[in-house]
C-alpha cells in the first residue's frame, strides 16, 4: 500500500522547517499530459534545527542507478526515528522520477542528463526544472549535501566517495571527513570542468558536498547499499542532525582508506576508435606508468593485432568501461594518482 501520509504538494507548499516528520510527493508539471511527475521527499525536523542547516541526501539523479534509492528507502522505512532527529534531515530517494521509471540514465522527456542541468531553470525543460527545484527550494535548508550514484551502464568504479577541490580549507576537510564516514576503500577527487553538476553547484554555495559511486551495471551491489546507509547516518550524527552513536563502520577501516585524485585530463584514457574493450587489470589495481591495462579489439579484421592501452602514470585503476563495446572517444580506463589526506 502506498504511504497515505505522503501529501502531494507544489514546491512552494513544502514545509521544511516545522518540527516533526512529513512525507511528500512534490509535483512538477508533466511536459505533455495534464498531470505531474511526483518526486518523493521526506523531511525530519528536530528541536535544535537551525535556519540554513540540514542534511540533504538524494538518490537517482540518474535513473538507472539503484544503490542510493534503495539505501535511502531503508532509512525512510524505519532506520531514522524522528524522535532521534535533533536537526534537519531531507531525503529524496528518487530525484529524477522520469528517468527512474524508464530505467534510463538521462531524462526521457528531454534527453538531458540531470547531472549536467544545475543550477537549473524554472522555465526550462523537465531536467532543468528538477535542478532548479533542488537549487532554489532544498539547498537553502541544507549545509550538507550527499548525492548517491553508481556507474549504471557507463563504467565500473572502485567503491568510492567523491568531491572536488575547493578554495576553503575548512570546507575541504569537512567534505573529506563526511566522505570517509561511508567506509569506502577510496575517496576520489575528480575533475570540476564539466558544467551543470549537482555537487559542483552545492560546493560553490559553500556546502559540505559529497558524491559517490557504489555499484554498476544496473544491478544492486549489497556492499554499496550498506555503505550508503552508513555514510548518510554517520554524517547526520557527526553534524548534529541525528542523536548518536554513529553507526558501526562495516567496511574499510580508516587506516586502510586511500585518497585518490583524477582531476586532471591525463588520468582518463580514451578509446581511439570504436572497438571491443578487454581489461587486463582489475579495479583497484596499483599500476605503473607504461604498464598494459587493457586491449582494444577491432573485429572488422579479426586477424588484426589488438591495440594496447597503457597506464599514463603511476596510480590506481579507479574506473573501467562497463560494456565490451566502446565508442571512439569514450574513457575506458581511469588511472588516479594516490594523494595524502588533507
Amino acid at each position: 500500500m502506498p504511504n497515505e501520509r505522503r501529501r502531494i504538494v507544489s514546491p512552494d507548499a513544502l514545509d521544511l522547517t516545522s518540527r516533526g516528520r512529513r512525507d511528500y510527493f512534490v509535483e512538477l508539471e508533466h511536459p505533455t499530459i495534464w498531470g505531474h511527475y511526483l518526486i518523493p521527499l521526506s523531511v525530519f525536523v528536530g528541536d535544535n534545527a537551525e535556519d540554513g542547516r540540514g542534511l540533504l541526501a538524494t538518490g537517482s539523479t540518474h535513473g538507472n542507478e539503484y544503490e542510493g534509492p534503495i539505501a535511502l528507502k531503508h532509512l525512510l522505512g524505519g532506520e531514522i526515528d524522528v524522535a532521534n532527529v535533533t536537526g534537519r534531515i531531507i531525503i529524496v530517494p528518487v530525484l529524477n522520477v522520469a528517468a527512474f521509471r524508464a530505467g534510463r540514465r538521462d531524462t526521457p522527456d528531454d534527453g538531458v542528463n540531470l547531472n549536467r542541468a544545475f543550477p537549473g531553470n524554472a522555465a526550462g525543460s523537465l531536467s532543468y526544472r528538477i535542478a532548479d527545484f533542488v537549487t532554489q527550494k532544498l539547498f537553502p535548508h541544507a549545509d550538507i549535501v550527499i548525492d548517491l550514484h553508481s556507474g549504471g551502464l557507463v563504467a565500473r568504479f572502485v567503491p568510492c566517495t567523491s568531491f572536488h577541490y575547493v578554495k576553503d580549507p575548512r570546507q575541504q576537510r569537512q567534505m573529506q571527513e563526511v566522505a570517509r564516514g561511508f567506509g569506502v576503500p577510496y575517496v576520489m577527487i575528480y575533475q570540476d570542468k564539466t558544467p551543470g553538476l549537482l555537487c559542483s553547484t552545492a560546493e560553490r554555495m559553500g556546502k559540505i558536498t559529497v558524491g559517490g559511486e557504489f555499484g554498476w551495471g544496473e544491478a544492486v551491489n549489497r556492499a554499496g547499499v550498506s555503505m550508503c546507509r552508513q555514510g548518510v547516518l554517520a554524517a547526520a550524527v557527526a553534524h548534529g542532525h541525528l542523536r548518536g552513536p554513529a553507526p558501526q563502520n562495516l567496511h574499510t577501516p580508516p587506516e586502510q582508506q586511500r585518497l585518490m585524485d583524477n582531476s586532471e585530463r591525463e588520468c582518463y584514457v580514451a578509446a581511439r576508435r570504436d572497438a571491443y574493450f578487454e581489461p587486463t587489470v582489475d579495479l583497484g589495481a596499483q599500476v605503473t606508468k607504461g604498464q598494459r591495462v587493457a586491449w582494444l579489439h577491432d573485429f572488422s579484421d579479426p586477424s588484426s593485432a589488438a591495440e594496447e592501452i597503457v597506464a599514463p602514470h603511476d596510480g590506481v585503476v579507479s574506473a573501467l568501461a562497463w560494456g565490451a563495446k566502446v565508442m571512439q572517444g569514450q574513457s575506458v580506463v581511469v588511472v588516479s594518482r594516490l594523494k595524502e589526506w588533507f
